[in-house]
């Protein structure tokens, strides 16, 4: 089915601005020598998360840059342009003109890391399991349109919708359409441990909790990707600062998540001819969430005074140094279909004023208290500077009196939240993938991965189907702009700043520019080793 996406060219495949000398040649010739790329991101088994590396449990950044580089997918998403490309697939289409049947035929000569042969029922097994386990934490959400999926024949699997969808292509291109073995994962729980057997460009060869990943080229990967090294060391770090020293002393190669806006200033100015920052637009948000079933949350007037108080200019320039720009909706900037909304409805600037008017014509007793939970470490450790600001905007006037909590375990946050334990929390999104879809129907639509108590009915089951049906995206565009402006109507969600991407990689490491996708996950196969600059 023809469709266009709604999304600047220049975010698939990163618009580049090397800061400090590059590095040249073709980076396949590595001799075996591993590419080591720093993060902050932690992997650890826990109550809440007894299987971290099992796709039907993982929905964050940190999750999904294990799994589009071990596991495969039907399409994915091509270096450049914004049509999904087949992967594991060899080719895709919608049967019907509804858009609602979706066929794909698998490429020959499939076979998982393990040796083990994949054919449509794997697909069948992997699509089924994501929606039979439903874990809390996972992205089987994305795939709640699906009614059955059925295999006339071992290289043929067929997807019948409960209503069209002319963004399925995309969400079969995600990990929540990661096909895993059948015969290896079970098909009503979840896989414990650190053990991943896909069918992707890598196969994790080892894995030391706290320390590091190693990711070798998969000798029974068949699709589209070049790899451009033979080998990664994904190793792990509690600090940026820690992480900086590494890439500094040659330690690492490359590090990306999560870079401090300090960190970000003081690569720019290209002092270290080694070292080369990349930076690209981004798709990422920053949000808060309101807690609707909370009695002092549910109040309109609350959150429209919140709404009044936040300086988003503030936060980008004081807090983050400018590596982030105001946000004004939940659609980001860099997506057709976004509008201001929170701007056109509570200005620019705050506006003491007229929140002190919200809470006395509520007749809301001030100063109000309020709880801001945030993550300590999961979104880099400026979201405890960008919360104490917030505080600080809150309160100034009187309004408010708010109480911080910082949570360092990522997995109790999502299980707090998910709970309604907290007041007001702040979140980050990554996309699935760039349509203006993808900033709605996780928060708001059914089975929203954040267990909102607050529901839109209007959003939810009106303006998502409906603009599910155009496959011309630039159709629905009204659609999505009365679904912006109802969220700034009800304030369940705050929107904040929209993020840039940033990779710093020593200066003999190519593929930078591609390095980061859309989506903000590492390609692990786009870097290589070239030669050092001099």
């Amino acid at each position: 089915m023809n469709r266009k996406l709604l999304v600047a060219p220049a975010l698939i495949g990163m618009a580049t601005l090397s800061l400090a000398g590059c590095g040249s040649g073709g980076g396949s010739g590595d001799g075996g020598r591993a590419i080591v790329v720093g993060t902050t991101d932690t992997f650890q088994m826990s109550k809440d998360n007894p299987a971290p590396f099992d796709p039907a449990t993982g929905y964050d950044i940190g999750s999904w840059n294990i799994f589009n580089n071990t596991y495969q997918m039907l399409l994915r998403l091509p270096r450049s342009g914004t049509e999904p490309q087949p992967e594991a697939a060899k080719e895709c289409h919608f049967t019907d003109s509804q858009g609602e049947q979706y066929r794909c035929t698998l490429r020959s000569g499939l076979t998982f890391s393990n040796g083990d042969k994949i054919t449509s029922e794997d697909v069948k097994f992997s699509i089924d399991r994501m929606i039979k386990i439903n874990d809390p934490n996972g992205p089987a959400s994305l795939l709640s349109n699906v009614d059955k999926v059925e295999t006339p024949d071992p290289s043929t699997v067929v997807f019948h919708l409960t209503g069209p969808d002319s963004t399925f292509p995309f969400k079969l291109s995600t990990p929540a359409a990661a096909i895993v073995d059948g015969q290896a994962y079970e098909a009503t729980k979840i896989h414990p441990g650190y053990s991943v057997i896909g069918s992707g460009p890598y196969e994790l060869k080892s894995f030391s909790a706290g320390k590091s990943a190693v990711f070798v080229k998969n000798p029974h990967y068949k699709g589209t990707i070049k790899l451009n090294n033979s080998k990664i060391e994904l190793r792990f770090f509690t600090t940026a600062k820690a992480m900086q020293t590494a890439l500094t002393k040659g330690d690492i190669d490359v590090m990306s998540r999560t870079m401090t806006p300090e960190q970000v200033s003081d690569l720019s100015d290209g002092s270290n001819s080694q070292i080369k920052l990349t930076e690209a637009p981004g798709t990422e948000i920053r949000y808060l969430v309101f807690n609707t079933a909370d009695p002092t949350v549910k109040q309109l007037a609350v959150r429209k005074a919140v709404a009044n108080l936040v300086d988003r200019q503030s936060l980008t320039k004081d807090v983050y140094q400018h590596t982030t720009t105001p946000l004004y909706s939940m659609v980001p900037q860099s997506i057709t279909g976004h509008t201001n909304s929170f701007f056109d409805a509570y200005g620019d600037e705050p506006n003491l004023a007229r929140a002190r008017q919200y809470l006395d014509s509520a007749n809301i007793d001030t100063p109000v208290p309020l709880t801001l939970s945030y993550t300590t470490n999961h979104y880099g450790e400026a979201t405890k500077a960008e919360f104490e600001l917030l505080k600080n905007q809150l309160e100034s006037g009187g309004l408010f009196k708010v109480t911080l909590q910082g949570v360092s375990d990522w997995d109790a946050y999502k299980a707090a939240y998910r709970a309604h334990k907290y007041q007001v929390f702040g979140m980050g999104w990554f996309p699935d993938f760039p349509d203006p879809d993808n900033y709605l129907a996780p928060f708001l639509g059914k089975d929203d991965f954040l267990n909102l108590a607050y529901v839109n009915t209007r959003i939810r089951d009106q303006i998502i189907p409906s603009t599910r049906q155009k496959t011309q995206r630039s159709s629905a565009v009204q659609d999505f702009e009365q679904a912006q402006k109802l969220i700034a109507d009800d304030v369940p969600l705050l929107p904040l700043w929209q993020g840039k991407q940033y990779i710093a990689a020593r200066s003999d490491i190519t593929g930078t520019e591609w390095a980061l996708n859309a989506s903000s996950t590492t390609q692990f196969w786009e870097l290589g080793r070239g030669v050092s600059a001099e």
